[in-house]
């Protein structure tokens, strides 16, 4: 894992709550306590109605994918190993969209609506990344 040669996430005061969840291998999002919309990515207002109040709340982790690609040319020297590979937008049951990669199946086996489940990669020792793999 020291040699992980990927770019990573850098968490902010905001979506830390998010990194440290994945850490525990829990899918969180950002729940208005005001409107109860659900909201992904993290921030400090409520997009629907712009209250401050957001709560952390554990999500079951399941969802669709929305729209995907597939990279037939690495988007990053450290991905070269992988191509191909998929770059997905899941959209979870509880509404919000993330941005991801699909795992677990060969990326010709991907659709739209496919069903799919939130998994976790050790990536390194202070860093899990989300993906999803088929439901």
């Amino acid at each position: 894992m020291p040699d992980y040669k990927k770019p990573l996430p850098h968490p902010t005061p905001a979506s830390r709550p998010f990194w440290e969840a994945a850490k525990r291998h829990e899918l969180q999002i950002q729940r208005c306590t005001k409107c109860s919309a659900h909201i992904f990515y993290p921030r400090e207002l409520c997009p629907e109605c712009l209250a401050p109040d957001l709560q952390w709340i554990k999500v079951s982790g399941k969802g669709s994918v929305y729209s995907f690609t597939i990279a037939q040319q690495a988007t990053h020297h450290g991905f070269a190993e992988e191509v191909p590979y998929v770059i997905a937008i899941v959209e979870l049951d509880e509404g919000p969209r993330l941005t991801t990669n699909i795992t677990g199946c060969k990326p010709e086996a991907v659709r739209i609506g496919m069903p799919v489940v939130a998994s976790f990669d050790d990536v390194t020792p202070e860093m899990t990344l989300v993906k999803f793999r088929p439901a």
